[in-house]
């Protein structure tokens, strides 16, 4: 090789790491998250992992390429409001919504900050797209699947106590999710010879006070509905008063059945916050959220709690456990 040939290629060499270097140090995009559970949250941090790692098999580094801002405890309707009037203010790129009032607490704020939803239910119904296959607004995402699957709670719960005669439906009647589902519940009970009784949760009290009445009565059990943003201040005190009327029950989010809730039947929501990284990957990138159908669940999961069913004195029948995505022990 020529001398003048050398240098010339050991000039354009050296200019590789300063060329990588530019290209690398654009403007640091911004993404709100803003989550209805308590910061910390083991369950929720799991998703926020599966969220990042998302974004990173995307080409996205956080800290460096991406900067996401993170608000925690938006089960309270005020702390919503302000989380999202701050998470706005912030001037995101894109933020993640994980409850459809969340969706309601953004689009109060902003109608233009564009909005990637997960875990919701009845994205039409809500208001926040025109259909599903057409968001046409700021707004798109990942839904929780339709009512429908409400039905498939009780059907689970019957299989495992099939001596149940009566279920207390825990729901949040002043929501589509929580209507919805009991509705969906009501449709399916006849055919399993159950009868419902609902109950609200709008406060610890109230919910004490009804599944205590409740439990005076034998053959009981309790299917919770949701939304999980109206359960999330009372995991706790729901998985407990189970236990302690030794009451059977169902729960439409994972981090009942980790708390010691008996089961979980519901959306991979792993795989739900995994999957909404290619939706804000593809809005960074120039893509409109209004032109990204809504998506539907691709995977459930089915987890059995053993420990509760042995303090339950039940065991859980062989095809039921089969079929169980995760037994904890």
């Amino acid at each position: 090789m020529r001398r003048r040939d050398l240098l010339a290629l050991i000039g354009v060499a050296g200019l590789w790491p300063a060329a990588s270097a530019a290209q690398q140090a654009g403007p640091t995009r911004r993404i709100g998250v803003l989550l209805s559970a308590t910061e910390g949250d083991p369950s929720t941090l799991r998703l926020v992992a599966a969220f990042e790692q998302g974004l990173q098999e995307r080409g996205w580094t956080v800290g460096r390429t991406v900067r996401i801002d993170y608000r925690w405890g938006a089960s309270d309707a005020e702390r919503r409001r302000r989380s999202a009037e701050e998470l706005v203010e912030l001037a995101p790129d894109v933020v993640l919504a994980t409850a459809g009032s969340i969706v309601d607490a953004f689009q109060l704020v902003s109608r233009t900050v564009p909005i990637v939803f997960v875990l919701t239910v009845d994205p039409v119904g809500g208001g926040w797209v025109s259909s599903l296959a057409h968001p046409g607004g700021n707004a798109t995402g990942f839904s929780a699947g339709e009512f429908s699957r409400n039905g498939k709670l009780l059907e689970l719960l019957k299989e495992f106590a099939p001596g149940l005669t009566r279920v207390a439906v825990l729901r949040d009647p002043a929501v589509p999710a929580g209507s919805g589902g009991f509705a969906a519940i009501q449709t399916v009970a006849p055919s399993f010879g159950v009868q419902l009784t609902p109950v609200g949760v709008r406060d610890a009290g109230e919910i004490a006070r009804a599944i205590g009445e409740f439990a005076t009565a034998a053959n009981g059990g309790l299917v919770v509905v949701g939304p999980p943003s109206s359960l999330a201040n009372h995991f706790g005190l729901i998985v407990e008063l189970a236990a302690k009327y030794r009451l059977p029950a169902i729960y439409p989010i994972r981090p009942f059945a980790t708390a010691g809730g008996l089961m979980f039947y519901g959306p991979d929501t792993a795989d739900q916050f995994h999957r909404a990284a290619e939706y804000v990957d593809r809005i960074l990138k120039g893509e409109k959220p209004g032109d990204l159908p809504v998506q539907q669940p691709t995977k459930f999961e089915l987890v059995i709690n053993l420990k509760t069913a042995r303090a339950l004195g039940v065991t859980v029948p062989s095809p039921l456990l089969a079929r169980a995505s995760e037994a904890i022990e």
